[in-house]
């Protein structure tokens, strides 16, 4: 039953993040004559869209790593499904470059671009435990690579915490 409730899992996180793939990727699927700009008109709307896009995938990878850690999934299982979610992160992250948000909003815009490189950071470490894993590495090699992943994960969320508090 497990197996039945983990491949479930994964195919519905699979969805979510190749529905999020899909509109985020609409920019690059439109063609254009110009240098890609991506106009916001409404900076607190879009950095609201953005944040529950980074808490969707925040949560379907913390899922995951849980039964990573549990042995629910593969570690290439797991792999593959951040690989897709990493991705994400860095569609969300190019979006932020070419927003160009005013003045007022561009601490705001840094920092939670920033929360979102240190989500990717810790994307990677994940996949480096599940390497780990997969490979029967030390238990002093894994300890060490979890302690780096609940560092960037704190990371990550204090970024967000001080993108909030600068938002004009």
């Amino acid at each position: 039953m497990l197996k039945m409730a983990s491949k479930k899992g994964v195919i519905v996180t699979a969805i979510i993040l190749a529905a999020i793939t899909g509109a985020s990727f609409l920019l690059w699927i439109i063609p254009q004559d110009y240098e890609t700009t991506f106009v916001v008109t409404d900076y607190e709307e879009y950095l609201d869209g953005v944040k529950n896009i980074h808490e969707v995938l925040e949560e379907s990878t913390d899922i995951e790593y849980r039964n990573l850690q549990t042995g629910e999934i593969s570690p290439q299982e797991y792999i593959t499904i951040t690989e897709v979610t990493s991705s994400q992160v860095t569609a969300q992250i190019s979006e932020f470059i070419t927003s160009k948000p005013p003045e007022q909003w561009q601490p705001s815009y840094i920092n939670y671009m920033e929360a979102l490189k240190k989500f990717n950071s810790y994307i990677g470490e994940t996949k480096v435990l599940a390497n780990l894993i997969e490979n029967d590495g030390s238990s002093e090699e894994k300890d060490r690579i979890i302690e780096k992943i609940e560092s960037l994960k704190k990371e990550s969320k204090e970024f967000v915490r001080i993108s909030d508090d600068l938002r004009p």
